[in-house]
């Protein structure tokens, strides 16, 4: 996405200076392919208009279908049915786009999140969430914010019995139902915080830093931001004393995306 104020919005430095990425994270289990958010999808590049107007003002994407998790998927040699789970940090419209891409996974989802985008009950909630990206009816899997502790964080749940490595972790705050996906690798973790930071330096434990624009851009979009605020706290707690066992990146961060894209597949 290439959204208007560029560098204000976004700072500078780094290859994709003034662009945002939507970062989705394809892992192999033992039970298929596991997909963790879906990014924009294929109906979304051949339709744009279902974005909604003011989303594509405001952040201009960019839509090919080269760049679809569907057609990524497909060029690292796997087909869409391989994909048997989808993991989303929430439903908005950047995040969900490609549901419809994998019609047989199942998709996970905390059901405050689920129950947010069906009810529309607020304005910023009816503006974010695009009921027709998962109008062919997807297989939900509503996950209740009710499992044990994770390194401080309370309530946090496998995805499935046979998928015991890949952990919900509630993060709410960007949206009601938002969250974050933990993944073992090895002797550490990935943890996917999906939107709860846009900037990397924001987790920076010593001194925190976002460009203004996007400061400001986030406690805007955000349904809760003091839980928004409370939990990118507790992300830097996290990143102060497990720095060494678990790798935190956000959605939209290009310098984040470019870091870890750099290390090349990790199984």
């Amino acid at each position: 996405m290439c959204p208007f104020g560029g560098r204000f919005l976004l700072g500078t430095g780094g290859p994709l200076t003034g662009r945002m990425v939507t970062h989705c994270l394809l892992v192999e289990s033992a039970d298929g392919l596991v997909l963790v958010d879906t990014g924009f999808g294929t109906e979304d590049v051949a339709d744009p208009a279902r974005l909604g107007r003011r989303f594509r003002l405001v952040s201009r994407p960019r839509l090919t279908l080269a760049r679809t998790a569907l057609h990524q998927i497909r060029t690292l040699g796997y087909r869409p049915e391989d994909v048997r789970h989808i993991v989303l940090t929430h439903l908005d419209l950047d995040h969900a786009g490609g549901l419809a891409d994998f019609p047989h996974a199942e998709v996970h989802v905390l059901a405050d999140e689920l129950r947010a985008a069906r009810t529309l009950a607020t304005r910023g909630e009816r503006d974010r969430y695009r009921p027709a990206q998962w109008a062919h009816g997807p297989k939900w899997v509503e996950h209740q914010a009710d499992g044990e502790s994770w390194c401080g964080f309370e309530a946090v749940g496998p995805l499935t019995g046979s998928v015991p490595e890949i952990l919900l972790v509630p993060l709410p705050g960007h949206t009601r139902g938002h969250c974050g996906v933990a993944v073992k690798r090895g002797g550490g973790w990935l943890l996917h915080c999906g939107d709860s930071y846009f900037w990397h330096e924001e987790l920076d434990p010593a001194d925190p830093r976002c460009p203004p624009g996007l400061a400001a851009f986030e406690r805007q979009v955000a349904f809760d931001d003091r839980a928004r605020r409370n939990n990118q706290e507790r992300l830097r707690e996290l990143r102060r004393t497990h720095g060494g066992e678990i790798e935190l990146f956000c959605s939209h961060d290009a310098v984040e995306f470019v870091r870890a894209r750099g290390t090349g597949p990790v199984r």
